[in-house]
């Protein structure tokens, strides 16, 4: 599988072991930096991996940031990308079966190197289990719900 993978400068090391996990497994890297240590930012390496993806260059994407909150803000900018940010091995494999993510991020100063590894082994070899008909046909049906929810609320403070 062809895989892009990004990171900021705080992770490189961890970044580095993932694409070293990921050779070692058979698949193609395309590592989007950063390459060392010297101060950046995230969002660049976030946006090139969820264009890669985006774009059908890569299957998938791993993107990895102190927390993992930015870089996921990021690239889920992107359009057709869903990265989900996992902090459990749950969330990464719900994250496939119910939501098809094409992208994971981790926060490599939150979670260890072993758990990096591991969930990205299982958001690999997860694969989508949710009739992607149904969930194309949901999400504006979500939408609708929240606008609703949001109009009621509103109206409902402005009455007296």
């Amino acid at each position: 599988m062809k895989i892009a993978i990004g990171c900021d400068h705080t992770v490189v090391d961890q970044k580095n072991k993932v694409v070293e996990f990921l050779v070692g497994e058979g698949h193609e890297v395309i590592d989007c930096g950063t390459y060392d240590k010297t101060r950046t930012h995230y969002p660049i390496y976030g946006i090139a991996v969820g264009l890669l993806v985006s774009e059908g260059k890569a299957e998938k994407g791993i993107v990895i940031c102190g927390t993992g909150i930015g870089i996921s803000n990021a690239v889920n900018k992107i359009k057709n990308i869903r990265c989900s940010l996992a902090r459990d091995y749950y969330t990464v494999v719900r994250s496939r079966q119910v939501l098809d993510s094409n992208v994971v991020a981790f926060g490599g100063r939150v979670v260890g190197i072993g758990f990096i590894l591991q969930g990205v082994k299982k958001f690999l070899e997860t694969p989508c289990t949710f009739p992607k008909q149904k969930l194309i046909i949901s999400t504006p049906n979500i939408a609708n719900i929240f606008i609703i929810f949001l109009i009621r609320n509103i109206f409902s403070k402005m009455i007296i």
